[in-house]
């Protein structure tokens, strides 16, 4: 026998042509992952399998963290499906371990093996109680589920079952520019988006001297955060000085919230567009702030022609708060460092914005030349998952 890691994928076998293309980038993801690892991985349409292992509890929790595994189960691989070899198997696997209530499950691969599923997992039953003092058989709660897969030239057993993340691998749906501040909300956007497949990079718009070195690190420590579930993040980092400067000279304060997310959406585009990223991704939930109403959204979507996908938009705040701490953002986004989105911020901004007068506003100054200027001198960061990455002035 040999012990393995057994990696079931829940909602990719839905894919049925595609399957083989999610099925590989899901083993290039969990490649990467486990790059510090002596592994072998190999896979079928219906299960994976990692071989070799050294550091199991290590590599488990390496593996808690990819996109696109519905269920992890630690098990045995058996050289046949000789069932003679299934049964001793099990007896030496069950005699030392503690089982109050189990069930037998068998799963048969060759639907041609001699003896049929529900036969298996009685006689298979019959040894465990035998072989287990004071077991009992309970088919609908059990406390131990023994798993038995037969296969065409080998069988498996396992006991253990861990949750995986579920969703798609990451880079199976393309790319996009996440609007990424230093809040609570942008970063569970990000990580709801990684988890549907969408490869994810950042853009953050700092305004010095009004924000600070450690605003712009808190930033990179949440896309560091992000990155364990993908590898990296590109951010993409604009100076919104002038532009944020010019809207506070030339435009009504009741309307510098919906102007200065106008040009961020256009900046965003821009950036998205030369970066190959198919939609922009931001966390905007309803009516959250004033920026976020429905007629606010329209206003400000108006001025770009991409997708903009919203994860958050309808949930809860304490929803969105209770992700953030499951993905060990939430200490870093309340950390109190103001960002471009929180400096200026009128005492009564305009929750139902009119577009016309928008657009009037922001004709009061050049932001098409503003723009191209912040572009062209954009910073981009690789941020990478690994440990010895810091950001100073941060944690």
């Amino acid at each position: 026998m040999e012990k393995i890691i057994i990696i079931k994928y829940g909602e990719l076998t839905t894919k049925k042509d595609n399957i083989n293309f999610f099925i590989s980038t899901l083993k290039n993801n969990i490649k990467e992952m486990l790059k510090d690892f002596d592994v072998e991985i190999n896979y079928d349409k219906g299960r994976m399998f990692i071989k070799s292992i050294d550091n199991l509890d290590l590599i488990i929790n390496k593996l808690k963290m990819v996109f696109g595994i519905h269920e992890l189960n630690i098990g045995y691989e058996l050289e046949s499906n000789d069932f003679e070899l299934i049964k001793s198997s099990l007896v030496e696997l069950v005699r030392d371990k503690e089982i109050n209530t189990f069930k037998v499950e068998t799963k048969r691969s060759d639907k041609n093996y001699p003896i049929n599923s529900m036969e298996v997992s009685r006689i298979l039953g019959g040894l465990v109680l035998k072989n287990v003092k004071n077991s009992k058989v309970d088919v609908k709660m059990p406390e131990t589920l023994i798993n038995v897969e037969i296969r065409f030239k080998n069988s498996y057993i396992y006991f253990e079952k861990i949750e995986g993340l579920g969703g798609y691998p990451v880079g199976t749906l393309g790319k996009g520019l996440l609007m990424l501040s230093g809040g609570i909300d942008s970063p569970v956007a990000g990580y709801l988006a990684l988890k549907r497949g969408v490869r994810v990079e950042a853009i953050y718009y700092e305004s010095p001297p009004h924000t600070s070195v450690a605003a712009k690190n808190k930033v990179l420590s949440l896309a560091k955060k992000l990155a364990q579930y993908s590898g990296y993040v590109k951010v993409h980092i604009i100076n919104f000085t002038d532009i944020q400067e010019n809207i506070l000279k030339n435009c009504p304060h009741e309307y510098l919230i919906t102007i200065m997310r106008r040009m961020m959406y256009r900046i965003a585009e821009r950036v998205a567009n030369k970066n190959n990223c198919k939609a922009i991704i931001n966390g905007e939930s309803i009516g959250q702030v004033a920026s976020q109403t429905l007629t606010s959204m329209s206003v400000i979507n108006e001025t770009i022609k991409m997708p903009v996908i919203r994860p958050v938009a309808c949930l809860d705040k304490i929803d969105i708060i209770d992700i953030s701490k499951k993905i060990d953002t939430y200490e870093t986004s309340i950390l109190p460092f103001e960002d471009c989105c929180t400096i200026f911020v009128p005492d009564h901004p305009v929750i139902n914005p009119v577009l016309e007068d928008a657009i009037n506003y922001e004709n009061n100054f050049n932001y098409e030349e503003l723009i191209s200027e912040a572009i062209k001198n954009e910073e981009i960061i690789k941020v990478t998952n690994d440990k010895s990455t810091e950001f100073n002035n941060v944690l």
